[in-house]
């Protein structure tokens, strides 16, 4: 769970089934919250936030106890709003002061929470749903990449689209390509074709002076998965379906695909489905491809989990876009709060961080365990239970 607002005094969160003895790395999660800052198209607010976990509870001596762990990230830029955002009663008669918002802005929260919550200060829907949000399922994303990486799963991340650059997205990058550039910090957008690069960014540029904004696509592996995550037992269990809904709740996401993902209601069956072999030296089953991107019938198979996002340009132009004024219902500009051009990057390493907590999940309630210990224990015995399968 989650809670705080973007001007807010601070984001927290909780997390809750860890079990007890992981080793956290304070600086790796730190690191996470970096690479979410990045990216060539970001706005004002990155120069601002530093951000930087704390962690109240649920460790001790650098290690998890079992019990709730509770994250925190200050707000920086609270000093500035500490009046607007107040928890205590305020009466603000000066409009400029107040930054009431009654102008909704196309694409955003704001009118549909305004009618839902029945405020006429879109502020009071516009703070929670901001991105900003994000930055704790980052910081959470990261304790779940210290579990997964106890048992060699692994998780990266690349832009395979921005705007419509290149025509097609790129498709069936390796692993060791997509981890290499997922992991460069002084890439500017974690894409690995560089040609393709270097004409998003020439389109950035432009869509900047033009009061504009750009969406794109990223992709998410999970690598080294084991077969088994998840269930075909009931909807809620699929792998699938709550890999997708997790993606689905990322801010500007519009579609998920898992593999093939809309190639598969265009083609035959013949060139979808992925022929079984088995190799006889790893005593393992093997797929000659990988279309259904590592998940069959809710649950992995054993290939890399390959989920993808596609996100719309940011809801909040330069050029603002038509709207109304809520209370006098007068047509007006929309507003405009600080605003990145385009954030496909940063949205990556958030779709890591859910494809992580949603792995991690799945994990403790596979091999369950109050302590590591005994979940690599019941995980070993699992493993040895495919090889002799």
């Amino acid at each position: 769970m989650t809670a705080g607002e973007s001007h807010g005094r601070a984001l927290i969160g909780v997390l809750q089934g860890l079990p007890a003895g992981l080793e956290v790395n304070i600086d790796f999660i730190n690191h996470q919250l970096w690479r979410r800052q990045q990216g060539y198209g970001r706005g004002g607010r990155m120069k601002i936030e530093t951000d930087r976990v704390e962690i109240l509870s649920g460790v001790r001596h650098g290690r998890t106890l079992g019990s709730p762990v509770a994250l925190m990230v200050e707000n920086k830029d609270f000093v500035n709003w500490q009046e607007v955002m107040a928890v205590e009663p305020r009466q603000i008669r000066d409009e400029k002061r107040a930054r009431r918002v009654t102008r909704p802005r196309p694409g955003h929260a704001d009118l549909a929470g305004g009618l839902k919550y029945n405020t006429h200060d879109l502020r009071d829907i516009l703070e929670r749903s901001s991105a900003r949000e994000t930055t704790m399922r980052v910081a959470i994303g990261a304790l779940a990449k210290l579990l997964l990486k106890e048992f060699g799963i692994e998780i990266a991340s690349h832009v395979t689209m921005l705007g419509a650059i290149p025509a097609e997205p790129i498709h069936d990058a390796s692993w060791e390509e997509i981890k290499a550039i997922s992991e460069a910090d002084d890439s500017p957008l974690r894409c690995i074709d560089k040609e393709a690069e270097a004409r998003m960014i020439a389109l950035i540029d432009e869509a900047k002076k033009a009061g504009d904004t750009l969406g794109g696509i990223f992709e998410v592996v999970a690598h080294n998965v084991p077969p088994g995550l998840g269930s075909h037992t009931h909807w809620e269990l699929k792998l699938d379906g709550r890999l997708a809904q997790a993606i689905m709740s990322i801010q500007a996401v519009k579609a998920v695909e898992i593999g093939a993902g809309t190639m598969v209601s265009r083609l035959p069956g013949s060139k979808i489905h992925d022929c079984v072999g088995y190799n006889h030296q790893l005593r393992r089953f093997t797929r000659a491809s990988n279309r259904a991107g590592g998940i069959e019938g809710g649950m992995s198979n054993g290939e890399d989990i390959r989920v993808r996002g596609h996100l719309k340009p940011i809801s909040t132009l330069r050029r603002p876009l038509e709207s109304v004024d809520i209370n006098t219902k007068e047509p007006l500009e929309a507003a405009f709060e600080r605003s990145d051009i385009t954030a496909v990057g940063a949205a990556g390493v958030i779709g890591e961080a859910v494809v992580a907590w949603v792995l991690a999940d799945a994990m403790v309630e596979k091999f369950g365990g109050d302590s590591l210990g005994e979940m690599k224990r019941n995980f070993e015995g699992y493993l040895e239970q495919l090889k002799n399968y």
